[in-house]
């Protein structure tokens, strides 16, 4: 009979890989290796625990004070189980809060308690993007242009203008109007332009074909223009029409081919304002300017009043002949002693440059205050134009008053502009200033005329700098201007 035996060994039984009894005896057998547990496929941490959305917490104990607002709130479930937590709440409220009884919490504080568990905090009502500045205007595109105006065309919509008659879409519109010009230019000398014209004459009304005239005045067709007026006087619903004859003699006018009666005074007392106007502008354009002065003389023998502007364009285009000049004079003067003064900014400087070239610098003057007083601020070309009649009238002091206006209003300056003052900076002898202002030049992307570097290389050479006179011949060099041989043989005999 097999007897088991205990017996003590250093290693568990449990440990053991092997156990045999035999013959009364315990065999046991132990192993470092661990046996391989079969593991399980188990989910990561991530997906074995979720984790939940985090809910705001719920502020009603914090607003609430009393045991009967408590209750109100409590959801009506389980009575038993809500009063005893009422009960203990409002024991410790009681113990610990008996001085901020009346502390009620806000509806927009407890929103943005809430907001803070949500995301973005509320913003307040407002523009909240900031508006960029617009950038500053390029300075040639400042001083204005002496380009033609572009033609207005009429911009209606597709659906409004389809609805209208047909005479309503073509009698003044310039794309139709323009294109019969074209059409009357395109037929052959022989050919009558009637032709063209007849088909639409039941559209047209009156006025209609001014700008048609304009256009063919514009292309060097005086002889159509004139056969046009001659095919609307043949048109009852066209004629009589001031419009198409003041285009038609200023267009005649501008090419010399119309003739001035002898009997100006009656003339002057039956034609219309807009036609002798008309006339003016024709005989100044075309160049004819002592016509053009005899007609503003009649007018003014005759007492009629022109508009402002044919006064400016005459002056202007006598101050360029230098053998008509004078005859501008007592065209100012009649301008001084009217009331109802008129000008734009391009008139009012272009009257002050032919008072500079007069010496009328007290003119130019009462022209600036007149038109700061009418309300307008005054252009980088006019300011200029003031600065240049101060420094020929040697008031240097006076032009550096206006330097500073435009300085303190951050005017962007031109290239005359820089010119002007470059010019007012050397008779000063300020070299700061002239070398400051020559830099600001080249940084606002202009190019510096040759006679602005030979106002400077004089400048330089005449006060001894022959190292920056070197470096002004060799940028003038770079931009592609020859210095003249003269000026280097100074800078020799200056070394």
């Amino acid at each position: 009979m097999d007897i088991v035996i205990c017996c003590r060994c250093t290693y568990p039984v449990l440990n053991c890989n092997l156990i045999i009894f035999s013959n009364g005896k315990v065999f046991a057998a132990h192993s470092n290796r661990r046996k391989r547990e079969s593991r399980k496929l188990e989910l990561p941490k991530n997906l074995r625990n979720p984790r939940r959305t985090k809910l705001p917490p719920d502020f009603y104990p914090a607003v609430l004070h009393s045991k009967e607002s408590v209750l109100s709130k409590a959801p009506s479930t389980d009575s038993t189980i809500i009063a005893p937590a009422v009960e203990e709440y409002g024991d410790e409220t009681d113990d610990s809060n008996n001085s901020d009884d009346n502390l009620v919490w806000e509806l927009d504080e407890i929103e943005a308690i809430s907001s803070l568990f949500k995301g973005r905090v509320p913003q307040k009502p407002g523009n909240i993007n900031r508006e960029r500045p617009l950038p500053p205007p390029v300075p040639h595109k400042i001083r204005p242009l002496g380009l033609p105006t572009p033609k207005k065309l009429t911009k209606n919509h597709l659906a409004v203008s389809a609805r209208q008659p047909i005479s309503n879409q073509i009698y003044k519109n310039p794309t139709f109007l323009i294109g019969l010009a074209r059409e009357i230019r395109s037929l052959p000398p022989e050919t009558n332009m009637s032709t063209v014209l007849s088909q639409w004459a039941r559209f047209l009304r009156k006025g209609s074909l001014s700008l048609t005239v304009r256009e063919l005045g514009h292309m060097g067709l005086p002889d159509r223009a004139l056969h046009v007026f001659c095919w609307v006087q043949n048109q009852p619903h066209l004629f009589p029409d001031d419009r198409i004859l003041a285009s038609t003699v200023e267009v005649l006018a501008r090419a010399n081919e119309l003739k001035i009666p002898f009997d100006l005074d009656k003339f002057t007392s039956l034609a219309g304002r807009n036609v002798y106007e008309a006339m003016v502008k024709g005989f100044i354009r075309g160049g004819n300017l002592s016509l053009a002065w005899e007609l503003l003389y009649a007018a003014k023998e005759g007492k009629r009043m022109l508009d402002s502007c044919i006064y400016a364009k005459l002056i202007l285009a006598l101050g360029k002949n230098p053998d008509k000049i004078m005859l501008s004079l007592p065209l100012l003067e009649e301008l001084a002693a009217r009331d109802d003064l008129k000008l734009t900014p391009q008139d009012c400087t272009s009257i002050m440059k032919v008072c500079i070239k007069l010496g009328k610098f007290d003119i130019v003057e009462s022209l600036y205050d007149w038109f700061k007083k009418s309300g307008t601020t005054p252009t980088v070309v006019m300011q200029t134009t003031l600065i240049h009649s101060r420094y020929s009238a040697n008031k240097y002091r006076e032009a550096m008053a206006v330097v500073w206006e435009m300085e303190a209003s951050n005017t962007l300056f031109d290239l005359p502009a820089y010119r002007t003052l470059i010019k007012l900076f050397i008779a000063l002898n300020d070299f700061s200033r002239t070398s400051r202002y020559f830099s600001k030049l080249k940084e606002s992307g202009l190019a510096p005329a040759f006679d602005i570097y030979c106002e400077l290389i004089s400048f330089y050479l005449a006060s001894g700098r022959l190292a920056k006179c070197k470096h002004m011949c060799q940028e003038a060099e770079m931009a592609g201007f020859m210095v003249d041989d003269r000026i280097r043989s100074q800078m020799h005999l200056g070394r």
